[in-house]
């Protein structure tokens, strides 16, 4: 039950503002393509994959039909495998080691691979 100012919402209007919030989430990411998703597990257990499982699961509650990919395809703002090729840095052994020693703190996503 919110709190606060949430409180005296109703039910359409906290869902269009949670909507926008998320747009803005989204298009934050897809502008700052410097960000790696090591980097944002790494300090905030999770990433754009979760994000994108995250609005697969919920597609999938409401019997939306869409696939991983697709569901990446919304938080990335292009194909994965395009993004990978001309956004993702390799890993350092720094960044891979922090990414194991913070694992316990990564986002749990139901259903999740």
């Amino acid at each position: 039950m919110a709190t606060g100012p949430a409180a005296g919402l109703d039910a359409q209007t906290r869902l269009e503002l949670e909507a926008a919030a998320f747009r803005g989430l989204v298009k934050h990411l897809q502008d700052r393509k410097d960000v790696q998703n090591i980097d944002l597990m790494n300090l905030a257990g999770f990433c754009r994959n979760c994000l994108a499982k995250w609005y697969l699961a919920a597609a999938r509650e409401r019997d939306v039909a869409m696939d991983y990919d697709g569901a990446r395809e919304v938080v990335y703002g292009m194909t994965y495998d395009n993004w990978k090729d001309n956004h993702q840095a390799p890993a350092s052994a720094e960044q891979k080691q922090k990414y194991q020693d913070t694992a316990h703190l990564h986002a749990q996503i139901p259903g999740a691979k």
